[in-house]
């Protein structure tokens, strides 16, 4: 699988997917600045976690304003696979690649713990590698990660499938409405998830329950 991951100033996850993406993929992605608007053609394209330009205005409002942007935009409407995570996710939001906004946490406190994640829509390519319904652990860490829409919005979520993720067993961090920690555009083929599954991949993460995610993206490939 050919994946790039987009950096932005600020990010902090970004080593954490270029080592996901090459121990599950078997090659390194490209790296591509986000001040670049050439990225090399690809099955996925990621933006990954942290705090693009501080997180000042609202979370990731500035980030989805780079050149690379206009480049996402452009493959995620030819097919391509993009996936956000986490802050990844709030600049999805922002660009308009996926439905709803992420807004501070209920409690508005930064939240780092793990928590449950029910697989909502298992037949997608980012999502084959589980089971519908299937409960996963994962970890979170985050401080605007709350997910809302307006009622027209969520339904339409809702009716077409396009809830990834949902917070299980209650366990939801933020405040998302109707639990919802992941959604895919209307095409499904650009996901944005608070949740982290780079980081539970191997054993010595304490678990692999993240794995099954960037191996069906592989087998898609």
């Amino acid at each position: 699988m050919k994946a790039a991951v987009v950096v932005f100033p600020g990010l902090n996850r970004d080593r954490d997917m270029i080592a996901a993406l090459t121990k599950i993929g078997g090659e390194a992605p490209a790296v591509v600045w986000h001040k670049d608007a050439e990225i090399p053609k690809v099955d996925l394209i990621v933006i990954p976690g942290g705090f693009s330009y501080g997180d000042y205005l609202r979370v990731g409002a500035i980030a989805a304003r780079s050149p690379a942007m206009d480049t996402i935009r452009e493959r995620a409407a030819q097919g391509v696979k993009v996936m956000g995570v986490c802050n990844g996710f709030q600049i999805l939001s922002e660009a308009g690649l996926v439905p709803g906004v992420l807004m501070r946490n209920a409690s508005l406190k930064f939240v780092c713990r793990e928590v449950k994640l029910s697989v909502e829509n298992a037949s997608t390519a980012f999502t084959s590698g589980y089971t519908q319904g299937q409960v996963i652990r994962c970890p979170v860490a985050h401080h605007d990660g709350n997910y809302f829409a307006d009622p027209e919005t969520l339904a339409a979520v809702e009716g077409n499938g396009q809830v990834a993720f949902r917070y299980a067993e209650g366990t939801n961090p933020n405040g998302s409405i109707n639990d919802i920690a992941g959604v895919f555009n209307a095409q499904k083929n650009v996901l944005g998830l608070m949740p982290h599954p780079e980081n539970l991949i191997e054993s010595a993460h304490g678990g692999t329950d993240g794995r099954n995610l960037f191996a069906a993206l592989l087998e898609a490939a």
